[in-house]
């Protein structure tokens, strides 16, 4: 299926799927990892809506509350902020939503971004 046009700034967007896929690298472990990143249609809601999924090391239900605060990170560098920012930018600049849509220790992980269509 086609997905429709949405108003959006490419750069913002493309550094919101270039940080979601580091994550997602950072997050598997040796070989045999996947990265699955579709994009759908929901109808009833007006919105394109994009999920991305890994089998990396996944998000204990603690994790999963605190992922977009500023300042929160599991990484032994960095800032913390890079979510935070992703989040920001769907919501704020594009008036969308993101949220961790499932997530397991040792599954992974899937979020999910949806953008109003108009």
């Amino acid at each position: 299926e086609e997905l429709p046009l949405i108003r959006c700034s490419a750069d913002l967007l493309g550094w919101v799927f270039e940080n979601l896929i580091k994550n997602s690298l950072d997050a598997i472990d040796g070989e045999g990892g996947k990265i699955n990143i579709t994009g759908r249609v929901d109808r009833g809601e007006q919105a394109v809506v994009i999920l991305f999924r890994d089998n990396g090391k996944g998000m204990s239900s603690g994790m999963k509350k605190k992922v977009f605060n500023p300042g929160y990170t599991t990484k032994s560098r960095g800032w913390g902020l890079g979510l935070a920012l992703v989040k920001r930018i769907v919501e704020d600049i594009h008036g969308g939503t993101i949220k961790v849509a499932s997530t397991h220790p040792g599954e992974g992980t899937t979020f999910q971004i949806s953008f109003p269509v108009d």
